[in-house]
């Protein structure tokens, strides 16, 4: 199977893979990357954490695990310009700095390993964690716990002024949540990079993962453009009309597409 197959086929196991998938995905990044070499290393890091862990019962150990994780130097890449390997998970567990979301998925797979209960959460902006049950949500980066005004504090800095905390950002993401929302990060870093063939890649395993968002079709419409292929990209220029409630975006794309069609083809 190639990469992408692998990683959908992680996936769709009971249960999924979560960790490997991830590692599937940077492998149509990186075709020297070997997911089960990478596994096997990891048992290592999970071996380490275990030893440092406290004795106390698995319900309460999900903030320690952080903790230890921070103290192994795993940290969010806090750099100005952000690259692509702070989302590919070989890459952050080589340096072990990444992205809220890259931490999460190691933290969610020693937990599973470990016996943890630990779940994603799709907040936006910034990806978190959280303790079935508990009134708080966990920092991946730091094990902070986060209390309903942290949450709005954290809102706030990440979506600006008039956004609201609501009940739908504390929802638990799925492992394919997080691997579409992984992929839209690389997308983002790969077409920051100017990268646009990769970030392409991207795009397409966002639309594959799960139910896509007009602007999903619109980044993929845009690096299409980018590459020089405006015909193809008239596809998903139609989807986010279909898509989209906002009407000033649905003349704007209803104007890109006669323009199209008036362009002479190239042969």
């Amino acid at each position: 199977m190639n990469p992408r197959a692998m990683c959908i086929e992680c996936l769709s196991r009971q249960p999924s893979a979560l960790l490997e998938a991830a590692l599937w995905l940077a492998a149509e990044h990186d075709s020297t990357l070997q997911p089960a070499l990478v596994l096997e290393q990891f048992g290592e890091l999970q071996r380490q954490i275990d030893a440092a862990l406290p004795s106390l019962p698995p319900q309460e150990l999900a903030q320690p695990l952080l903790r230890q994780l921070s103290h192994q130097g795993f940290r969010q890449d806090d750099s100005p310009l952000l690259m692509p390997r702070v989302a590919l998970l070989h890459r952050v567990l080589q340096w072990r700095c990444g992205q809220p979301l890259s931490l999460a998925i190691i933290a969610l797979e020693l937990a599973r390993r470990l016996g943890i209960a630990l779940q994603g959460i799709n907040f936006p902006g910034y990806f978190l964690l959280r303790v079935p049950g508990a009134d708080h949500l966990l920092d991946p980066c730091s094990g902070r716990r986060l209390y309903p005004q942290d949450q709005r504090e954290l809102l706030l800095r990440t979506q600006g002024a008039n956004a609201k905390l609501q009940a739908g950002y504390l929802q638990v993401a799925s492992d394919q949540n997080m691997l579409q929302r992984l992929s839209r990060n690389l997308r983002e870093l790969h077409t920051q990079a100017d990268d646009y063939l990769a970030a392409l890649k991207d795009a397409e395993r966002v639309l594959q993962l799960g139910e896509p968002s007009a602007p999903d079709h619109l980044a993929r419409a845009h690096l299409l453009e980018q590459l020089e292929c405006p015909q193809a990209a008239r596809f998903d220029l139609q989807r986010a009309m279909l898509l989209t409630e906002d009407e000033s975006l649905r003349y704007q794309l209803a104007q890109r597409l006669r323009e199209l069609q008036q362009s002479p083809a190239i042969h």
